[in-house]
């Protein structure tokens, strides 16, 4: 086919808005001839070129999303008085979907924990819940985060992932169990992101009308039902089609198969937190729905793809600092770190202003004291930049005891939480693996970790691993490692990555 002609009007521009001279054709000194400097809209494309791509994030690299609407369903307001959690209330929502240690370019198919970040964008501005598939986490401390990632990452010198160092992380991390447990189990592989439930992780707070404190936990139920693959699905997926969770949920939404969540939450009163049998704001634990019930709230919707990838989804800055009256952070230690790691990743990894993109604009008007910076492009005029001022420009006094704040007091120390009289390392993780994985997932399970551990895992590291199974479940560990000792793993595992 011949090159279209395009119709008058019917041509690009350069940024500055005047016709592109051509988009075909670099300026040259004749046919043959060399380019010229002064072909600025090439160089300007160019240049442009170069840095189109802005750092991918660190943890959850990898990922994609959409948007739909959330709307409560039930009557939770004896817990919060958010705007977006009242009866009848209708949220537009922006949910990212990601793989926790893969790069940009990795399989989606991949064993990992799944990102489930959801943007709820309020009438009382954006609140993030930024959590995964899983409602728990490897580490409860953040100082052990970076080096977490790290170990899940590649070896410095040949660049590739390594199964002794993801072990030797772990295996000197016992707190990891429990989401090793989760990991290692049929949840690693997800059938798709529209088949796997969604957890805020973290604990939080609500606070109700008359300023009553709670504790609360998000649970998203997948209503499709959790579906998983097999390690030979997975890796028969990861070479076919790298991009296939992404795809899966684009092409679902754009045939009218729009997925959907049921939101529900456990809810513990604040005064019954000291006293309760494992430490609440723990991330390696889970509070039993034997003790905390479901209270459902309502529903998650996605109904529409985004227009431009780069701009809604790899943009898309969430945070789990942000949140809205009702609504607090928690005493986890790991939340609080989140609360400033993530909005500072976000400001090296787009930029300082990047909260005035349009995805990441809450729907009500901003008035803030942030001011300049890179790619400023809201500002507050000839307002008084500074607080207090006598210009008439408001500015917030606070009051001295928020309300979606807790009790704390004593010496600054260095010190992991205190123990309740359930807590320790590997009590949960046990109980997955008895009370809550039948007989043909404990196998699949065992046949996962012993080639897992078969991965170029040695020395003290596998020892390690061994007596960390064992803690974990005394049976289950026998047969890792006797698995592995015999070298008789039933068929090669899809473990993390390349392993």
């Amino acid at each position: 086919m011949g090159q279209r002609t395009p119709a008058p009007g019917d041509r690009s521009t350069t940024a500055s808005g005047a016709p592109a001279p051509s988009d075909q054709l670099s300026l040259t000194v004749g046919p043959d001839g060399p380019l010229v400097l002064h072909d600025v809209h090439f160089v300007e494309q160019m240049a442009h070129f170069n840095r189109e791509k802005v750092p991918e994030r660190q943890p959850h690299a990898k990922g994609s999303g959409a948007f739909g609407f959330f709307e409560v369903t039930e009557d939770v307001s004896q817990f919060t008085r958010a705007a977006v959690f009242q009866p009848g209330a209708r949220t537009d929502v922006l949910v990212r979907f990601s793989t926790v240690a893969g790069e940009m370019g990795s399989p989606d198919t991949w064993r990992d924990v799944r990102g489930f970040a959801v943007r709820f964008y309020t009438s009382e501005g954006n609140y993030d819940l930024v959590g995964n598939n899983t409602p728990i986490f490897f580490v409860r401390d953040p100082m052990k985060f970076p080096h977490f990632i790290r170990s899940q990452k590649r070896l410095p010198d040949s660049g590739l992932r390594d199964n002794h160092m993801q072990w030797d992380f772990w295996t000197l991390a016992p707190e990891s169990a429990h989401q090793v447990t989760y990991l290692m189990g049929d949840r690693g592989l997800p059938r798709t992101w529209r088949h796997m439930n969604g957890y805020g992780s973290h604990t939080f707070m609500w606070v109700n009308a008359g300023g009553e404190r709670f504790w609360v936990k998000y649970h998203f139920k997948t209503d499709l039902g959790w579906q998983t693959m097999t390690n030979a699905e997975a890796a028969e997926m990861a070479g076919l089609d790298a991009d296939f969770h992404r795809r899966d949920l684009f092409e679902a939404i754009a045939r009218g198969d729009h997925p959907s969540w049921t939101l529900k939450v456990q809810v513990m009163p604040y005064d019954d937190a000291p006293g309760y049998r494992f430490n609440p704001f723990d991330l390696t634990k889970v509070w039993p729905h034997s003790d905390h019930p479901l209270i459902t709230v309502g529903r998650l919707v996605l109904t529409r793809n985004p227009e431009n990838h780069f701009a809604q989804i790899e943009q898309a800055a969430f945070s789990p600092g942000n949140t809205v009256p009702g609504i607090g952070l928690s005493p986890d230690k790991m939340l609080l770190a989140r609360s400033f790691a993530y909005t500072d990743a976000q400001r090296n990894r787009i930029g300082t202003n990047f909260h005035q993109l349009p995805v990441n604009k809450p729907i009500v008007p901003v008035d803030t004291y942030m001011f300049d910076g890179h790619m400023a492009y809201e500002h507050s005029g000839a307002q008084p930049t500074y607080a207090p001022n006598s210009g008439g420009r408001p500015f917030s006094a606070g009051g001295a005891h928020p309300e979606e704040s807790w009790a704390a007091d004593g010496d600054m120390v260095r010190a992991a939480y205190e123990l309740h009289p359930e807590d320790d390392d590997f009590g949960q993780a046990g109980t997955l693996v008895r009370e809550v994985m039948d007989d043909a997932q404990r196998d699949r399970l065992v046949e996962q970790v012993a080639g897992s551990l078969l991965g170029g895992v040695r020395g003290e590291v596998l020892e390690r691993a061994f007596w960390y199974w064992h803690q974990i479940d005394p049976d289950v560990g026998k047969r890792i490692e006797e698995t592995v000792r015999h070298g008789a793993a039933r068929e090669p595992a899809a473990g993390m990555g390349e392993s």
